[in-house]
Protein backbone atom coordinates (compact mmCIF):
# COMPACT_ATOMS: atom_id res chain seq x y z
CA UNK A 1 0.00 0.00 0.00
CA UNK A 2 1.39 3.38 -1.03
CA UNK A 3 2.29 5.61 1.92
CA UNK A 4 0.51 8.98 2.02
CA UNK A 5 2.83 11.96 1.80
CA UNK A 6 2.22 14.57 4.52
CA UNK A 7 3.14 18.20 5.10
CA UNK A 8 5.74 16.93 7.58
CA UNK A 9 7.44 14.91 4.83
CA UNK A 10 7.52 17.94 2.54
CA UNK A 11 8.91 20.12 5.33
CA UNK A 12 11.68 17.66 6.17
CA UNK A 13 12.72 17.32 2.54
CA UNK A 14 12.71 21.08 2.02
CA UNK A 15 14.53 21.73 5.29
CA UNK A 16 11.83 24.07 6.60
CA UNK A 17 9.17 23.97 9.29
CA UNK A 18 5.66 22.60 8.79
CA UNK A 19 4.29 26.11 9.37
CA UNK A 20 6.40 27.38 6.47
CA UNK A 21 4.92 24.73 4.16
CA UNK A 22 1.45 25.62 5.46
CA UNK A 23 2.02 29.32 4.72
CA UNK A 24 3.15 28.42 1.22
CA UNK A 25 0.04 26.31 0.62
CA UNK A 26 -2.16 29.11 1.94
CA UNK A 27 -0.52 31.76 -0.24
CA UNK A 28 1.13 33.39 2.77
CA UNK A 29 4.52 35.09 2.83
CA UNK A 30 7.80 33.12 2.84
CA UNK A 31 11.11 34.02 1.25
CA UNK A 32 11.72 33.37 -2.43
CA UNK A 33 14.49 30.89 -1.56
CA UNK A 34 12.16 28.86 0.71
CA UNK A 35 9.38 29.00 -1.89
CA UNK A 36 11.69 27.28 -4.37
CA UNK A 37 12.70 24.60 -1.85
CA UNK A 38 9.09 23.85 -0.86
CA UNK A 39 7.96 23.75 -4.49
CA UNK A 40 10.77 21.33 -5.37
CA UNK A 41 9.95 19.11 -2.37
CA UNK A 42 6.28 18.98 -3.39
CA UNK A 43 7.23 17.97 -6.93
CA UNK A 44 9.62 15.29 -5.67
CA UNK A 45 7.16 13.76 -3.21
CA UNK A 46 4.04 14.09 -5.36
CA UNK A 47 2.29 15.69 -2.40
CA UNK A 48 -1.38 16.31 -3.28
CA UNK A 49 -3.41 15.76 -0.13
CA UNK A 50 -5.84 18.63 -0.77
CA UNK A 51 -6.79 21.33 -3.21
CA UNK A 52 -4.04 23.63 -2.00
CA UNK A 53 -1.44 21.22 -3.36
CA UNK A 54 -3.39 20.95 -6.58
CA UNK A 55 -3.27 24.72 -6.79
CA UNK A 56 0.52 24.64 -6.65
CA UNK A 57 0.66 22.55 -9.83
CA UNK A 58 -2.25 23.95 -11.83
CA UNK A 59 -2.22 27.44 -10.33
CA UNK A 60 -5.97 27.15 -9.83
CA UNK A 61 -8.21 25.59 -7.19
CA UNK A 62 -11.44 26.03 -9.17
CA UNK A 63 -12.83 27.80 -6.10
CA UNK A 64 -14.32 31.30 -6.10
CA UNK A 65 -14.80 33.13 -2.80
CA UNK A 66 -17.95 35.20 -2.39
CA UNK A 67 -18.49 37.69 0.45
CA UNK A 68 -22.09 38.79 1.00
CA UNK A 69 -23.30 41.54 3.36
CA UNK A 70 -26.28 39.46 4.52
CA UNK A 71 -28.26 36.35 3.61
CA UNK A 72 -31.79 37.52 4.51
CA UNK A 73 -32.11 39.58 1.34
CA UNK A 74 -34.37 39.13 -1.66
CA UNK A 75 -31.51 40.01 -3.96
CA UNK A 76 -29.01 37.42 -2.69
CA UNK A 77 -30.70 34.39 -4.26
CA UNK A 78 -30.90 36.05 -7.65
CA UNK A 79 -27.34 37.31 -7.47
CA UNK A 80 -26.04 33.84 -6.60
CA UNK A 81 -28.17 32.24 -9.32
CA UNK A 82 -26.53 34.49 -11.89
CA UNK A 83 -23.03 33.80 -10.57
CA UNK A 84 -23.63 30.04 -10.57
CA UNK A 85 -25.04 30.08 -14.09
CA UNK A 86 -21.69 31.36 -15.38
CA UNK A 87 -19.20 29.65 -13.05
CA UNK A 88 -20.55 26.08 -12.89
CA UNK A 89 -20.14 25.31 -16.61
CA UNK A 90 -16.52 26.43 -16.25
CA UNK A 91 -15.98 23.93 -13.43
CA UNK A 92 -15.86 26.42 -10.56
CA UNK A 93 -17.39 26.07 -7.11
CA UNK A 94 -18.14 28.84 -4.62
CA UNK A 95 -17.33 29.40 -0.95
CA UNK A 96 -19.76 31.83 0.71
CA UNK A 97 -19.03 34.01 3.74
CA UNK A 98 -21.31 36.66 5.26
CA UNK A 99 -20.14 39.99 6.69
CA UNK A 100 -23.40 41.01 8.45
CA UNK A 101 -23.10 44.53 6.97
CA UNK A 102 -19.74 45.05 8.71
CA UNK A 103 -16.82 46.46 6.69
CA UNK A 104 -14.38 44.99 9.22
CA UNK A 105 -15.96 41.54 8.93
CA UNK A 106 -15.94 41.91 5.14
CA UNK A 107 -12.17 42.40 5.13
CA UNK A 108 -11.73 39.54 7.58
CA UNK A 109 -13.72 37.23 5.32
CA UNK A 110 -11.63 38.22 2.31
CA UNK A 111 -8.51 37.24 4.23
CA UNK A 112 -10.05 33.87 5.16
CA UNK A 113 -10.89 33.15 1.53
CA UNK A 114 -7.41 34.05 0.42
CA UNK A 115 -5.98 31.66 3.01
CA UNK A 116 -8.24 28.90 1.68
CA UNK A 117 -6.61 29.25 -1.72
CA UNK A 118 -9.49 30.53 -3.83
CA UNK A 119 -8.69 31.64 -7.37
CA UNK A 120 -10.64 34.89 -7.11
CA UNK A 121 -13.00 36.79 -4.81
CA UNK A 122 -16.35 38.50 -5.41
CA UNK A 123 -17.34 40.98 -2.71
CA UNK A 124 -20.87 42.41 -2.49
CA UNK A 125 -19.43 45.31 -0.56
CA UNK A 126 -20.88 47.62 2.07
CA UNK A 127 -18.21 50.18 1.18
CA UNK A 128 -14.82 50.27 -0.54
CA UNK A 129 -12.24 51.59 1.93
CA UNK A 130 -8.54 52.29 1.48
CA UNK A 131 -7.82 48.81 2.82
CA UNK A 132 -10.15 47.26 0.21
CA UNK A 133 -8.18 49.09 -2.47
CA UNK A 134 -4.85 48.04 -1.00
CA UNK A 135 -5.81 44.37 -1.01
CA UNK A 136 -7.03 44.50 -4.59
CA UNK A 137 -3.75 46.07 -5.67
CA UNK A 138 -1.37 43.92 -3.62
CA UNK A 139 -2.95 40.47 -3.68
CA UNK A 140 -2.14 38.28 -6.65
CA UNK A 141 -5.69 36.96 -7.04
CA UNK A 142 -8.44 38.93 -8.87
CA UNK A 143 -11.01 40.75 -6.70
CA UNK A 144 -14.25 42.24 -8.03
CA UNK A 145 -16.39 44.47 -5.81
CA UNK A 146 -20.14 44.63 -6.38
CA UNK A 147 -22.59 47.37 -5.44
CA UNK A 148 -20.00 50.11 -4.87
CA UNK A 149 -17.76 52.16 -7.16
CA UNK A 150 -14.07 53.04 -6.96
CA UNK A 151 -11.86 53.74 -10.00
CA UNK A 152 -8.85 52.11 -8.32
CA UNK A 153 -10.39 48.60 -8.27
CA UNK A 154 -12.41 46.22 -10.41
CA UNK A 155 -16.07 46.81 -9.63
CA UNK A 156 -19.59 46.46 -10.98
CA UNK A 157 -22.67 48.31 -9.82
CA UNK A 158 -26.04 49.69 -10.76
CA UNK A 159 -26.27 53.38 -11.63
CA UNK A 160 -27.86 54.37 -8.34
CA UNK A 161 -27.74 58.09 -9.08
CA UNK A 162 -29.58 57.56 -12.38
CA UNK A 163 -32.18 55.36 -10.67
CA UNK A 164 -32.80 57.99 -8.02
CA UNK A 165 -33.00 60.76 -10.60
CA UNK A 166 -35.53 58.83 -12.68
CA UNK A 167 -37.78 58.37 -9.66
CA UNK A 168 -37.45 62.03 -8.69
CA UNK A 169 -38.44 63.21 -12.16
CA UNK A 170 -41.43 60.85 -12.21
CA UNK A 171 -42.78 62.07 -8.87
CA UNK A 172 -42.27 65.67 -9.89
CA UNK A 173 -44.30 64.98 -13.04
CA UNK A 174 -47.01 63.45 -10.85
CA UNK A 175 -47.34 66.74 -8.98
CA UNK A 176 -45.64 65.81 -5.69
CA UNK A 177 -43.82 68.57 -3.81
CA UNK A 178 -43.13 67.09 -0.36
CA UNK A 179 -41.36 63.73 -0.08
CA UNK A 180 -39.78 61.74 2.70
CA UNK A 181 -36.74 59.74 1.63
CA UNK A 182 -36.51 56.70 3.93
CA UNK A 183 -32.92 55.61 3.52
CA UNK A 184 -29.94 53.90 5.07
CA UNK A 185 -26.79 55.33 6.60
CA UNK A 186 -24.33 57.09 4.34
CA UNK A 187 -21.73 54.44 5.19
CA UNK A 188 -23.28 52.69 2.18
CA UNK A 189 -22.21 55.12 -0.53
CA UNK A 190 -24.29 53.62 -3.35
CA UNK A 191 -27.67 53.40 -1.59
CA UNK A 192 -27.12 55.88 1.23
CA UNK A 193 -25.61 58.69 -0.85
CA UNK A 194 -25.82 58.21 -4.63
CA UNK A 195 -29.41 57.00 -4.79
CA UNK A 196 -30.57 59.77 -2.44
CA UNK A 197 -28.64 62.50 -4.23
CA UNK A 198 -29.98 61.36 -7.60
CA UNK A 199 -33.51 61.55 -6.25
CA UNK A 200 -32.97 65.02 -4.80
CA UNK A 201 -31.65 66.27 -8.14
CA UNK A 202 -34.58 64.85 -10.11
CA UNK A 203 -37.26 65.90 -7.61
CA UNK A 204 -36.05 69.39 -6.66
CA UNK A 205 -34.50 70.61 -9.92
CA UNK A 206 -35.65 74.17 -10.78
CA UNK A 207 -38.27 74.08 -8.00
CA UNK A 208 -38.15 76.31 -4.94
CA UNK A 209 -41.33 74.79 -3.50
CA UNK A 210 -40.03 71.20 -3.41
CA UNK A 211 -39.19 69.71 -0.01
CA UNK A 212 -37.50 66.42 0.92
CA UNK A 213 -37.14 65.18 4.49
CA UNK A 214 -34.85 62.29 5.36
CA UNK A 215 -35.59 59.50 7.84
CA UNK A 216 -32.90 56.89 8.48
CA UNK A 217 -33.84 53.20 8.59
CA UNK A 218 -32.00 49.92 8.26
CA UNK A 219 -32.19 47.71 5.19
CA UNK A 220 -34.62 45.33 6.87
CA UNK A 221 -38.42 45.35 6.73
CA UNK A 222 -38.86 45.72 10.50
CA UNK A 223 -36.66 48.80 10.97
CA UNK A 224 -38.59 50.57 8.20
CA UNK A 225 -41.88 49.53 9.77
CA UNK A 226 -40.73 50.96 13.11
CA UNK A 227 -39.86 54.31 11.52
CA UNK A 228 -43.16 54.66 9.64
CA UNK A 229 -44.89 56.66 12.38
CA UNK A 230 -42.11 59.25 12.34
CA UNK A 231 -42.50 59.41 8.57
CA UNK A 232 -46.24 59.90 8.81
CA UNK A 233 -45.82 62.79 11.27
CA UNK A 234 -43.87 64.70 8.61
CA UNK A 235 -47.03 64.62 6.45
CA UNK A 236 -45.44 64.10 3.01
CA UNK A 237 -47.46 63.36 -0.11
CA UNK A 238 -45.04 60.54 -1.02
CA UNK A 239 -42.59 58.23 0.78
CA UNK A 240 -39.53 57.10 -1.17
CA UNK A 241 -37.98 53.94 0.24
CA UNK A 242 -34.30 53.54 -0.67
CA UNK A 243 -35.11 49.86 -1.29
CA UNK A 244 -38.31 47.94 -1.94
CA UNK A 245 -37.82 46.20 1.40
CA UNK A 246 -37.99 49.56 3.20
CA UNK A 247 -41.07 50.56 1.20
CA UNK A 248 -42.82 47.29 1.97
CA UNK A 249 -42.29 47.79 5.71
CA UNK A 250 -43.84 51.26 5.46
CA UNK A 251 -46.73 49.97 3.33
CA UNK A 252 -47.46 47.35 5.97
CA UNK A 253 -47.58 49.98 8.71
CA UNK A 254 -49.95 52.18 6.69
CA UNK A 255 -52.21 49.21 5.91
CA UNK A 256 -52.51 48.23 9.57
CA UNK A 257 -53.61 51.75 10.47
CA UNK A 258 -56.09 52.16 7.66
CA UNK A 259 -54.07 54.77 5.78
CA UNK A 260 -55.16 54.64 2.14
CA UNK A 261 -52.25 54.28 -0.29
CA UNK A 262 -52.15 56.08 -2.70
CA UNK A 263 -55.21 58.27 -1.98
CA UNK A 264 -53.78 59.68 1.27
CA UNK A 265 -50.09 59.08 0.65
CA UNK A 266 -47.99 57.53 -2.14
CA UNK A 267 -45.13 55.04 -1.66
CA UNK A 268 -42.32 54.05 -4.07
CA UNK A 269 -39.15 51.97 -3.87
CA UNK A 270 -36.07 50.66 -5.64
CA UNK A 271 -35.18 47.08 -6.48
CA UNK A 272 -38.05 45.48 -8.35
CA UNK A 273 -38.66 42.66 -5.85
CA UNK A 274 -41.31 40.21 -7.03
CA UNK A 275 -43.36 40.69 -3.86
CA UNK A 276 -43.82 44.33 -4.83
CA UNK A 277 -46.05 43.21 -7.69
CA UNK A 278 -48.43 41.17 -5.50
CA UNK A 279 -48.90 43.42 -2.46
CA UNK A 280 -51.77 45.90 -2.51
CA UNK A 281 -51.35 48.44 -3.83
CA UNK A 282 -48.64 47.10 -6.14
CA UNK A 283 -45.43 49.05 -5.64
CA UNK A 284 -44.05 51.53 -8.16
CA UNK A 285 -40.29 50.96 -8.34
CA UNK A 286 -37.06 51.10 -10.30
CA UNK A 287 -36.22 47.48 -11.03
CA UNK A 288 -32.65 46.13 -10.99
CA UNK A 289 -31.76 42.80 -12.62
CA UNK A 290 -29.72 41.15 -9.87
CA UNK A 291 -29.40 37.82 -11.66
CA UNK A 292 -27.91 39.61 -14.67
CA UNK A 293 -25.58 41.44 -12.30
CA UNK A 294 -24.40 38.09 -10.89
CA UNK A 295 -23.82 36.77 -14.41
CA UNK A 296 -21.84 39.86 -15.43
CA UNK A 297 -19.79 39.80 -12.22
CA UNK A 298 -18.87 36.14 -12.77
CA UNK A 299 -18.03 36.82 -16.42
CA UNK A 300 -15.81 39.69 -15.31
CA UNK A 301 -13.95 37.39 -12.90
CA UNK A 302 -13.40 34.82 -15.64
CA UNK A 303 -12.12 37.58 -17.91
CA UNK A 304 -9.60 38.58 -15.22
CA UNK A 305 -8.61 34.99 -14.50
CA UNK A 306 -8.17 34.01 -18.12
CA UNK A 307 -6.45 37.25 -19.15
CA UNK A 308 -8.72 37.85 -22.13
CA UNK A 309 -8.25 40.99 -24.18
CA UNK A 310 -11.89 41.85 -24.77
CA UNK A 311 -13.45 43.51 -21.73
CA UNK A 312 -16.98 42.22 -21.00
CA UNK A 313 -19.94 44.60 -21.19
CA UNK A 314 -20.55 45.77 -17.63
CA UNK A 315 -23.48 48.12 -18.31
CA UNK A 316 -26.46 47.40 -16.06
CA UNK A 317 -29.97 48.32 -17.30
CA UNK A 318 -32.58 50.05 -15.16
CA UNK A 319 -36.29 49.40 -15.65
CA UNK A 320 -38.89 51.83 -14.33
CA UNK A 321 -42.08 50.04 -13.31
CA UNK A 322 -45.18 52.15 -12.71
CA UNK A 323 -47.87 50.41 -10.68
CA UNK A 324 -50.65 51.43 -8.27
CA UNK A 325 -48.87 52.99 -5.28
CA UNK A 326 -48.54 56.56 -6.60
CA UNK A 327 -51.30 59.13 -6.91
CA UNK A 328 -51.18 61.72 -9.68
CA UNK A 329 -51.88 64.90 -7.73
CA UNK A 330 -52.57 66.82 -10.93
CA UNK A 331 -55.66 64.70 -11.63
CA UNK A 332 -58.73 63.68 -9.67
CA UNK A 333 -58.12 60.44 -7.82
CA UNK A 334 -59.93 57.44 -9.28
CA UNK A 335 -60.02 54.18 -7.29
CA UNK A 336 -58.61 51.28 -9.26
CA UNK A 337 -57.01 53.46 -11.92
CA UNK A 338 -55.21 51.77 -14.80
CA UNK A 339 -51.68 50.47 -14.28
CA UNK A 340 -48.98 51.18 -16.87
CA UNK A 341 -45.34 50.22 -17.27
CA UNK A 342 -42.46 52.02 -18.96
CA UNK A 343 -38.84 51.08 -19.54
CA UNK A 344 -35.75 53.16 -19.18
CA UNK A 345 -32.64 52.04 -21.03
Amino acid sequence: MEQKITIKDVAELAGVSKSTVSRYLNNGYISVEKQARVRQAIEQTGFQSNFFAKRLKTRESKLIGIVLPRMDSVTVGKLLAGITRILEPEGYQSILLVSQLSAEKELENMQKLRQQGVDAILVDSVGITAEHVQRAQEWSLPIVYLGQQNPAVHCLKMDDAAAGHRMGVYLRQMGHKHAVFAGVTEHDEAVGIERKQGFLAGFCEDRTDARVDFVETGFDFLSAYNQAEEIRKLAPSVVVGATDNISLGILRYFHERGIDVPREISVVGFGGYEVGAVVYPALTTVSFDYELMGMKAASYLLYLLQDKRETPNLDMPLTFVERESVRNLQEDYVQGQAVSMSVMA
